[in-house]
C-alpha cells in the first residue's frame, strides 16, 4: 500500500504584501516546518484585506487539503478581518474566546489595560481552540483543520513551534543536493531517466548562474532514506559518465 501524503495550504492574507510594501517571509518558514512534520504544502494563496477573498479562498482550499494554515489579518485594526472572514466561509458567530480574553488581560495589564482594540485579538470563531503565543500574549486560533496565524514573521514562529507535534502527518520529506557545472537543458534527459527509475524521488532542477559561469543544483526528495541515497548515487554516476563533474551537497 502507498502511504498516505498529508497536504496542506496556506493563504497569505494582505494587501500590504500584494502591493510589495512588505516582502513575505512566512512562505518558507511554513513550509519548512509542515516538512518536518511529515506534511507537504501544496499550494499557497496570496488575497487581499477584503472578506469575501478571504472566505473563498478559505472554503476553496479546507476541503481539498488535510490542514490550511492562513498568516495575517488577526491584530487589533480596522482591517484585520481574518477571523470574521473565516467564521463567514464556516457558517459561524464571532464570540470573544474566555481564555483568549484573560491571556490578553494578564499581558497588557502593565501595558496601558485592555483596549476595545486589543480585545478584538481575543475574537475567535465560535468553537475554536488557541494557538499559544508566548511572544505577544495575542494567541493563534484553530478551527477543525484550519489555523489562523499571526502575519509578523516571529510571532507566526512562536505559534509554529506551539504546534510541533499536534499535527498527524506522514515521514519527513527528506533532500540530497547535487551540483554541477553545466546547463540543466544539458541533462534534462539525465534527470528524467533517474527520477523515472526511482518512483520514490522526485528530481527538482535549479539552474544558477555565478562567476560568468552557467550551473544547477539537482534536488532529490523523497520520504525514504534508502531510496534517496540510491537516487543520489545513480545520479552522480550519470553525470560523471556524461562527463560532467559534480559537487555532492550543491554549489
Amino acid at each position: 500500500m502507498t502511504a498516505k501524503i498529508w497536504t496542506a495550504a496556506l493563504i497569505v492574507i494582505g494587501d500590504e504584501i500584494l502591493s510589495g510594501r512588505t516582502h513575505d517571509r512566512n512562505i518558507a518558514q511554513v513550509a519548512s516546518w509542515l516538512q518536518v512534520q511529515g506534511i507537504r504544502l501544496m499550494e499557497v494563496r496570496v488575497v487581499p484585506d477584503i472578506g469575501a477573498r478571504i472566505a473563498d479562498a478559505v472554503n476553496a482550499l479546507r476541503e481539498t487539503h488535510d490542514y490550511l494554515f492562513t498568516t495575517g489579518g488577526i491584530g487589533p485594526t480596522h482591517d484585520d478581518i481574518t477571523v470574521d472572514a473565516v467564521a463567514e466561509a464556516l457558517g459561524l458567530t464571532v464570540v470573544v474566546h474566555p481564555q483568549a480574553r484573560r491571556i490578553l488581560e494578564e499581558y497588557y495589564a502593565t501595558r496601558g489595560g485592555l483596549t476595545d482594540a486589543r480585545l478584538r485579538m481575543a475574537r475567535v470563531p465560535e468553537g475554536s481552540d488557541l494557538i499559544p503565543n508566548k511572544m505577544s500574549g495575542a494567541p493563534g486560533i484553530r478551527i477543525g483543520n484550519i489555523h489562523l496565524m499571526a502575519g509578523v514573521p516571529h510571532i507566526t514562529s512562536q505559534m509554529l513551534d506551539s504546534l510541533t507535534g499536534t499535527l498527524e502527518g506522514g515521514a519527513p520529506l527528506l533532500s540530497e543536493t547535487i551540483g554541477c557545472w553545466v546547463p540543466e537543458s544539458e541533462v534534462a534527459d539525465i534527470l528524467r531517466e533517474v527520477e523515472k527509475a526511482h518512483a520514490n524521488c522526485s528530481i527538482g532542477s535549479y539552474p544558477f548562474f555565478r562567476d560568468g559561469k552557467v550551473g544547477a543544483n539537482f534536488v532529490i526528495r523523497s520520504t525514504d532514506a534508502a531510496d534517496l541515497a540510491s537516487c543520489a548515487d545513480t545520479l552522480c554516476e550519470a553525470l560523471g559518465d556524461a562527463g560532467h563533474d559534480f559537487t555532492p551537497g550543491g554549489i
